[in-house]
């Protein structure tokens, strides 16, 4: 094999100008893509609908349950937080808004708890010939949050909600110190699954 001549170089200013471009270009790519870290792909193939982040799950316990009575629900290993500033009639049919905590799983969920009623619960949101109509059935975890969400809107918009019991349409969520409530409750669960 001949060997290489002192005229004829291995980095001539061609290759070394390709060697800068290609260099300083991979090297802003790689500060560029450095500031998209935390939108990394979820493979694991779980639901993270329901994923509660442990740094979420402490300002919860330690700032805002001291909003909610608790309970502690040992066989289901899970807690219950209602709202302090519900309303509680002996009589009257309504809704309770409960928040779910499962530390197991790290998940939070929302339930909507019958009072002095049965599921399956008929809703009508609005009055008048602009009302719906919405049946609510008992299920799990992913029920729920959809029977949230239907009636997320018109808590926000203060809409009047009207419970089916005992052949008659009966208001509830209706005072202002309820849709306060049930706005914290939203805003606490919303900010557990942030």
């Amino acid at each position: 094999m001949p060997a290489r001549s002192k005229k004829d170089p291995i980095f001539t200013p061609e290759l070394i100008r390709i060697i800068k471009i290609f260099g300083i270009a991979s090297v802003l790519i790689v500060v560029a893509l450095s500031f998209f870290d935390s939108k990394r792909a979820n493979n694991t193939g779980e639901d993270q609908t329901f994923r509660m982040t442990q740094s979420n799950r402490l300002y919860f316990l330690n700032v805002r349950a001291l909003s909610y009575e608790r309970e502690l629900r040992k066989d289901a290993k899970m807690t219950l937080f209602r709202h302090d500033k519900r309303r509680v009639n002996s009589d009257r049919p309504s809704i309770d808004l409960v928040l779910i905590l499962n530390g197991q799983k790290d998940e939070a969920y929302l339930y909507l708890e019958p009072v002095n009623t049965e599921w399956p619960l008929t809703i009508r949101i609005g009055d008048g010939s602009e009302a719906k109509e919405f049946v609510l059935k008992n299920g799990n975890k992913n029920d729920h949050y959809s029977h949230v969400q239907v009636l997320k809107q018109a808590i926000l918009d203060k809409d009047q909600i009207f419970l089916f019991h005992d052949e008659s349409w009966v208001p509830f969520w209706q005072e202002e110190g309820e849709l306060e409530y049930l706005s914290i409750i939203l805003e606490d669960f919303s900010k557990l699954l942030d």
